[in-house]
């Protein structure tokens, strides 16, 4: 059973491997493609992405220490801690996505077609689906709420890549100058609900 476990855990942490250098990429690609192109759609993709990141790193050093059998009470703290960066973090980009996507329409601003901002959209709505469904697999067997809460994270990441993907294509093809922005206030629908998570996470720990 304890072998079982540790296996697990093993996996666990190579699946967060695996997120952390696809937010990195991710972040990274999404954030250059964003400011070249003008795109606060992308740009927020990208913010998220990184915030995705410091709580993937974060629960990928959790569950080190545990497979390692370190100090797990240290490790819950800076996990609590940890917990509330992202809550407040994800807080600030809804109020940035709001405020860019309303002054974006008013303003009748038009994006610049990004190929490779669509490119990016689409491999996170292939890649995260599928990290997702193992993260959860690995969750309910060593019955971890953080990676379970995890997995959420990659679900509602295809989500966001589904609605930029469709915004930057509305805009590409039609030329549609307010497609992105009403996308923008789309993805806030999705934002909204991790940030609550991630606030609600951060209460309970």
């Amino acid at each position: 059973m304890a072998a079982a476990r540790a296996d697990d855990l093993r996996t666990g942490m190579r699946l967060e491997v695996v997120t952390v250098i696809w937010m990195v990429v991710e972040a990274a690609v999404s954030l250059g493609a964003g400011t070249v192109a003008g795109s606060i759609l992308l740009v927020a993709f990208g913010l998220d992405s990184v915030i995705e990141l410091v709580s993937g790193s974060v629960l990928l050093w959790r569950l080190s220490i545990e497979a390692h059998g370190g100090d797990e009470e240290r490790a819950e703290r800076v996990e609590r801690r940890a917990g509330w960066i992202v809550a407040v973090t994800l807080g600030l980009l809804c109020a940035y996505v709001l405020a860019t996507a309303l002054v974006g329409l008013a303003m009748h601003v038009q994006p610049d077609k990004s190929p490779v901002g669509m490119g990016v959209a689409f491999a996170a709505l292939l890649v995260m689906p599928y990290l997702a469904w193992r993260k959860r697999s690995i969750a309910r067997r060593i019955d971890s709420e953080a990676l379970e809460g995890d997995a959420a994270e990659s679900i509602t990441c295809a989500y966001m890549a589904g609605t930029v993907l469709v915004g930057l294509v509305l805009n590409a093809v039609f030329g549609w100058w307010w497609a992105e922005n009403v996308a923008a206030l789309v993805f806030l629908v999705w934002l909204g609900r991790e940030t609550w998570e991630a606030f609600e996470e951060a209460r309970d720990r």
